[in-house]
């Protein structure tokens, strides 16, 4: 188990390697320049020189990519562009609500979309059954902002349950906090419980037709302990795959999600630092954002060598 898990760390390096290039790369394929961005309409070209010089962008790619690199090991990501803040501090304090959308998002989603899809398994081929993958479609086919603004519309404008937008720290309470959350959560979601609900349905048919199953039935346990006990069991490993998968669709649902309904988490801050093209900031979200993916397949690839014994030597 332990070389697996070694195995499966040393992996994750070249790749968050070539991650980290092609987030460095961005500032040379993007259009516009930093410094003529810095200097401001009315620069002159010897002044718009001067501040790539002090930015150090006259320099060749790979001078810049090292010098990069060896700030990013030093945990410096560089300065915004129009409010000379370091990067780091800006996601900092633009992490926590990000962090919370994310984790009432897959709590929500993991325990309304694992029992929908063990139910369709059950209930194969009947009208149940028919629903719920109706409703998955569903949610593969709808657009995060679009349910958005429909539940902000009717929930929030019409019945005045929860609130539109904003957000609210956990000091100030768990309902209060919880409050804000939850439609964002839902919108975001969605397609989230779309895609694990559709997984476990496939993985629960393949398992329940297996000959251990029919010898526990045949044996006298019951329905709920032969489904969630011996079969959502041996389920698990594409279940937790699927969960792990769809860890990109949060990361990615969440700059619409917090546009939508004005979080001020690092979705709207990438949204704000692509209108303003503040290029270190766009590379320290992005940077961050696949680090946090790499790090969840990382742990999902260690949780199956708890799953699955077949894989701890």
């Amino acid at each position: 188990m332990y070389a697996y898990i070694l195995k499966r760390i040393g992996a994750t390096v070249p790749v968050l390697a070539m991650v980290g290039v092609f987030v460095f790369g961005l500032l040379f394929v993007a259009p516009g320049d930093p410094a003529a961005i810095v200097a401001g309409d009315q620069a002159s070209p010897a002044d718009i020189a001067r501040i790539r010089a002090a930015m150090g962008l006259d320099r060749p790619f790979l001078v810049q990519l090292g010098e990069w690199f060896w700030n990013i090991l030093h945990g410096d990501l560089g300065k915004s562009i129009f409010n000379s803040l370091p990067v780091a501090q800006l996601i900092h304090t633009r992490l926590g609500p990000t962090l919370s959308l994310m984790t009432v998002t897959l709590v929500i989603s993991i325990v309304v979309a694992v029992p929908l899809g063990v139910l369709a398994a059950w209930k194969a081929g009947t009208w149940i059954d028919r629903g719920i993958m109706a409703l998955a479609v569903l949610g593969f086919s709808t657009p995060v902002f679009v349910l958005g603004y429909v539940l902000s519309f009717s929930v929030s404008l019409k019945l005045g349950w929860l609130p539109v937008q904003g957000y609210t720290t956990l000091d100030h309470g768990v309902w209060p906090w919880l409050r804000n959350l939850l439609l964002p959560s839902i919108s975001l979601g969605f397609i989230y419980i779309a895609l694990i609900a559709r997984v476990t349905r496939a993985t629960m048919l393949e398992v329940l037709q297996q000959d251990y199953i029919r010898t526990a039935a045949a044996k006298g346990l019951g329905q709920q302990a032969i489904l969630y006990v011996h079969a959502l069991k041996n389920a698990s490993v594409p279940i937790a795959t699927a969960i792990g998968i769809g860890v990109a669709l949060l990361i990615g649902g969440a700059v619409v999600t917090e546009s939508v309904f004005a979080i001020p988490g690092l979705g709207r801050l990438t949204v704000d630092a692509i209108l303003q093209r503040d290029y270190p900031v766009i590379q320290g979200v992005v940077l961050v954002c696949s680090f946090a993916y790499v790090l969840v397949n990382l742990l999902i690839d260690v949780l199956y060598s708890v799953l699955d014994p077949r894989i701890r030597y």
